[in-house]
């Protein structure tokens, strides 16, 4: 990439990204193809390139349907816990942990994730988040999962594993996988500027 022409505040960034070393082995604590693409997909934006990202099943050690905010960020971390028991020479393990929350306004969802580095860095980011319709959150309330209430409600079938509730309900102009990206670029800021970020 040309910098002839740039500012100096962007060449300054792009010599930095240039010389970050692009991961050759990233571990998601879930097999879920939507996770491990999403992660794939932010990797290769983030670094330029990566090399394997693959899905272990990882222990989230929380109920199936986490129901706060605090629940559900524990739940990444102990997924990238987890993943790194696995396998422990990865450069990176990343965790994701969908959720449900409530506020005056209704019961909303979103998601965390945690990532962690073989240095010992570790980040964390949040979805954006959106409110869920009450037909699937009466079933949420009465103890199903989101997935499979998102299923029942709108006639699909392991939707969590494809569009998920957000894809559902944006009739596909978000995607489950294409929601949980950004937040994982996001999560790696620290990774990709590590002057400004230093491990402790």
């Amino acid at each position: 990439m040309s910098t002839r022409y740039l500012p100096i505040w962007l060449k300054a960034l792009t010599t930095v990204l240039e010389n970050q070393p692009a991961p050759t082995l990233v571990i998601v604590g879930s097999k879920n193809p939507v996770k491990v693409g999403c992660t794939r997909e932010a990797f290769t934006q983030a670094f330029g390139k990566v090399g394997l990202v693959e899905g272990v099943d990882a222990l989230s050690d929380i109920p199936a349907q986490p129901r706060s905010e605090e629940e559900t960020l524990l739940g990444a971390k102990n997924r990238t816990t987890h993943a790194k028991s696995l396998v422990p020479e990865a450069d990176y393990w990343v965790g994701i942990e969908g959720g449900v929350d409530e506020d005056p306004q209704g019961m909303y969802a979103f998601a965390w994730i945690y990532v962690l580095h073989c240095s010992g860095k570790s980040s964390q980011s949040k979805t954006g988040t959106f409110y869920l319709p009450p037909p699937v959150v009466a079933l949420i309330q009465d103890g199903m999962e989101l997935g499979h209430a998102d299923d029942l409600v709108f006639q699909a079938q392991n939707s969590k594993q494809q569009g998920g509730s957000v894809g559902l309900l944006t009739h596909g102009l978000i995607t489950r996988e294409a929601y949980y990206q950004q937040a994982m670029v996001l999560a790696l800021i620290p990774f990709l500027n590590e002057s400004l970020y230093p491990v402790g």
